[in-house]
C-alpha cells in the first residue's frame, strides 16, 4: 500500500460500441451492440443506451435481440479499435513511462513517474481531469472513466464507481471504508463459485469478509485464494505497475453458425487458423513450442488438447500438422460449433527446419491444404460472410458507408462516415460490382 494515491486506472466507456457510434453518426445516442451477430453469438460490448434495456457483455446475442430489438447489432471492426487504443495508450505513455495495458480499452498508470508538482488529492484530481479531456481529444470523442488510489485494486474499483465519464479519487486511509459496504464479488477472483462458498459461511459483503480469519478462508477456498482474499478485504495490494505485460500465448478461435461434421472441412478450418496464428507470431517476432487445440462440441462441452514440440516454431505447416493430429484424437461426429488453435511457450527465436518438408512454399495457402471440395466449402463460408453488419464499404457512385445487414441477395448500406451527417440508406444487389469492402490499413 502506498502512502499517497498515485496509481491511476483509466477505462474507456463501452469502448467497442463507442467507437462505432463515433464513426457512424446515425448511431449516436442510439442502442448499439457489438459482438457475434449469428444465432450463437455473444455480446462483447453494449452501448449505455442498450444497457438501459438490460443488455450486457457475455449475454447471448439472441437474448440481447429479444431485450432490445431496435438496437444496431454489429460484428465489430478491430482495426478501428486497435487504432483508437494505440492513440490513447500513446498519450498515457507520454505522461508516465510506467503504463500497464490490461486490454485495448483500459490501463494502469503509475503517477509517481509522472511530472506532477505533488501527489496530493487536489493535484492528482486536477491531473485526471486534464487527462480525460486529452483522451477525449486523441480518441476522436470517446470518454473514459478514471479511478485513482493507493493500489491497483483500489484504482480499478474507483474507476467503476461513476461510469460513464467518471472520476473518483480515493484518499489514502479511506480504502477500507470504501470497500466494506460492497459485495464480495467486487474482489478480483470472486466469481459465482467462490461467492457461493463464502455465502455458506455467512459472508456477503467485504465488511463480513474482513471478519473472517485467514485460516478459515484458506479452509473454505484454498491456500492461495484464501490468502489473497484476506489481504484484499483489508485493501492490502502491493502489486507494481508493470509497463510490459509478457505475452503468454497467441490464439485464434471461431464460433460457427451451424455445427460442422465434415472431417475434411474441420481440418481445413484448423489449417486456416494455424495460418492466422503463425502470421501473428511472425508479426510479433515470436515463436512457440506448445500447440493447443480447442474444440467445443454440439453439446457445448469444451475440450482442449496440447502437444509440445522439441523447439519453438512460427511455421504454419508445422502448427497445422500438430493441430490436425490433435483434432484426430477428438470425436467430432456429433458436430463442432467452435474451433481454436493457439501457440504458447513463446520465445524470440525459431528452431530452424523443425518438422519441415520439401513441399513448394508457393503452395502454402489454405486452398493447397484441402481438396477441391473442401476448398469450395471454405470459399462458400467466406462468401456467406462477405457483407458483415458494421463493416466499412465504398460504392463508386454513393461513396463510403457501412453495412446495416444483408440477405436474399441484397445488402443494405447506410452511406455516412464519422465526418458527415447521418446518411441515407440504400439496398443494393449483394453482387453489385460497384460496391466493395474498405480494407483496413495494413499494420506495421
Amino acid at each position: 500500500m502506498r502512502a499517497e494515491s498515485t496509481i491511476l486506472h483509466v477505462d474507456l466507456d463501452a469502448f467497442f460500441a463507442a467507437v462505432e457510434q463515433r464513426d457512424k453518426p446515425s448511431l449516436r445516442g442510439k442502442p448499439v451492440v457489438v459482438g457475434g451477430v449469428g444465432g450463437r453469438g455473444v455480446v462483447a460490448t453494449a452501448s449505455y443506451e442498450a444497457r438501459a434495456f438490460g443488455v450486457h457483455s457475455a449475454m447471448p446475442t439472441a437474448e440481447a435481440r429479444r431485450r432490445c430489438p431496435n438496437a444496431a447489432f454489429l460484428a465489430g471492426r478491430f482495426h478501428a479499435y486497435r487504432e483508437t487504443s494505440r492513440a490513447v495508450m500513446g498519450l498515457l505513455r507520454s505522461i508516465s513511462p510506467l503504463v500497464e495495458p490490461l486490454s485495448l480499452d483500459e490501463a494502469f498508470v503509475d503517477l509517481e513517474a509522472a511530472n506532477l508538482p505533488d501527489h496530493s488529492v487536489a493535484s492528482v484530481s486536477a491531473f485526471a481531469r486534464d487527462l480525460k479531456e486529452r483522451v477525449h481529444e486523441v480518441s476522436g470523442g470517446l470518454t473514459g472513466s478514471v479511478g485513482i488510489g493507493s493500489s491497483k485494486f483500489i484504482a480499478k474499483i474507483a474507476s467503476d464507481l461513476d461510469k460513464p465519464d467518471g472520476l473518483v479519487v480515493v484518499a489514502p486511509g479511506n480504502e477500507r471504508d470504501l470497500l466494506r459496504p460492497m459485495q464480495v464479488t467486487v474482489i478480483p477472483g470472486v466469481g459465482p463459485a467462490t461467492a457461493e462458498s463464502l455465502r455458506r459461511i455467512g459472508v456477503h459483503t467485504v465488511a463480513e469478509l474482513e471478519e473472517i480469519s485467514e485460516d478459515e478462508l484458506v479452509r473454505v477456498v484454498g491456500r492461495s485464494h484464501g490468502r489473497n482474499l484476506y489481504l484484499l478485504a483489508r485493501a492490502e495490494d502491493d502489486r507494481p505497475v508493470v509497463p510490459e505485460r509478457e505475452t503468454k500465448s497467441i490464439s485464434v478461435e471461431d464460433t460457427y453458425d451451424t455445427d460442422h461434421v465434415d472431417a475434411r472441412l474441420l481440418q481445413a478450418l484448423v489449417d486456416r487458423q494455424a495460418g492466422k496464428v503463425t502470421e501473428r507470431l511472425r508479426k510479433a517476432r515470436l515463436s512457440g513450442r506448445t500447440v493447443t487445440l480447442k474444440v467445443r462440441l454440439h453439446d457445448f462441452s469444451t475440450l482442449t488438447r496440447s502437444a509440445t514440440l522439441p523447439g519453438p516454431t512460427d511455421d504454419a505447416r508445422t502448427v497445422a500438422r500438430v493441430a490436425r493430429s490433435l483434432l484426430g484424437d477428438v470425436d467430432t461426429s456429433g458436430g463442432v460449433r467452435l474451433l481454436g488453435v493457439g501457440v504458447s511457450g513463446l520465445a524470440d527465436w525459431i528452431q530452424d527446419d523443425l518438422f519441415t518438408d520439401t513441399e513448394d512454399p508457393d503452395d502454402a495457402d489454405e486452398g493447397a491444404w484441402a481438396d477441391d471440395e473442401t476448398a469450395s466449402a471454405l470459399a462458400s463460408l467466406s462468401r456467406r460472410r462477405l457483407w458483415v453488419p458494421g463493416m466499412d464499404v465504398e460504392h463508386d457512385s454513393h461513396g463510403r458507408g457501412w453495412v446495416w445487414g444483408s440477405g436474399r441477395g441484397v445488402v443494405t448500406v447506410r452511406f455516412e462516415t464519422a465526418d458527415t451527417p447521418p446518411g441515407r440508406v440504400l439496398s443494393l444487389a449483394a453482387d453489385d460490382p460497384s460496391l466493395r469492402p474498405v480494407s483496413p490499413p495494413r499494420e506495421e
